[in-house]
């Protein structure tokens, strides 16, 4: 009996930038209410890969399938419109607007034919409603909504990020080092956020914080020099001697 299709499904992804060769016909799926995580050593090209899957790049070959449609040669808004979305490694919030007027923008972005000044989206007691909704849903603080995102502690605004990247409720979610600057019990607490966003959608995570890495995901592949040398669960990329020769020097990271 067959198991479920793949939610995304990346084949033979390549992009050059001049003679560099970033990525290397990279192929892999995210699967419903997986977790596949992306790891390798600086350089290896996840940044870039995750680029050709969100649509900021385009490839020089290969295709990308959302839920058997094929997303080749189609823009960021696209792929979002059809399920795709993303979070960014440095924080990608309208700093000067409040916690709310940015979550009640990407509300409104994710629904068609909705235009209209802030003034209007105020007034729209729906949106606001849908807002808050939103950010109870993702643990952001009922007293931080009218704040400006640019005053929000660091672990907070990454909370923001991952709410408006939610916005558009997407089948398949890319995190890109999501944990970046955080503390210890500010990781701990995003990482039980995004575990439980497991049952609603696939995500592809990339994130240098091995101990999250290992407690998240269902599978990981490994990029080294730009093509995937290793997927495994997290106890065959553990013991792939391959693999920790790709992180020799890098201080244990798969100890």
């Amino acid at each position: 009996m067959n198991g479920p299709a793949p939610l995304l499904q990346a084949e033979g992804l390549v992009r050059r930038f001049g003679a560099l060769l970033a990525t290397d016909h990279v192929s892999l799926t995210v699967m419903p209410g997986e977790i596949h995580a992306l790891i390798g050593p600086n350089g290896a090209g996840k940044s870039t890969l995750i680029h050709l899957l969100s649509g900021q790049l385009a490839p020089d070959a290969g295709r990308l399938r959302l839920m058997g449609r094929d997303l080749s040669g189609r823009g960021q808004a696209a792929r979002v419109a059809a399920g795709l979305s993303r979070s960014f490694q440095i924080s990608n919030l309208f700093h000067g607007l409040s916690v709310r007027e940015n979550l009640m923008l990407a509300l409104q972005a994710s629904r068609p034919g909705r235009a209209g000044v802030l003034r209007r989206r105020a007034a729209d007691q729906g949106l606001r409603q849908a807002a808050d909704s939103l950010a109870r849903e993702c643990e952001l603080d009922a007293g931080l909504m009218e704040r400006p995102a640019q005053t929000l502690p660091h672990g907070e605004q990454r909370k923001l990020e991952f709410a408006l990247a939610l916005a558009s409720r997407p089948r398949v979610l890319l995190l890109d080092e999501p944990m970046a600057g955080m503390g210890p019990e500010e990781t701990v607490r995003l990482t039980a956020l995004i575990s439980a966003m497991r049952p609603r959608m696939g995500m592809l995570l990339v994130e240098h914080d091995m101990q999250a890495v290992f407690s998240l995901a269902d599978r990981i592949s490994v990029l080294v020099s730009g093509r995937i040398v290793a997927t495994g669960t997290p106890d065959q990329i553990r013991a792939d001697p391959q693999v920790q020769q790709a992180y020799l020097g890098e201080t244990g990271a798969l100890a």
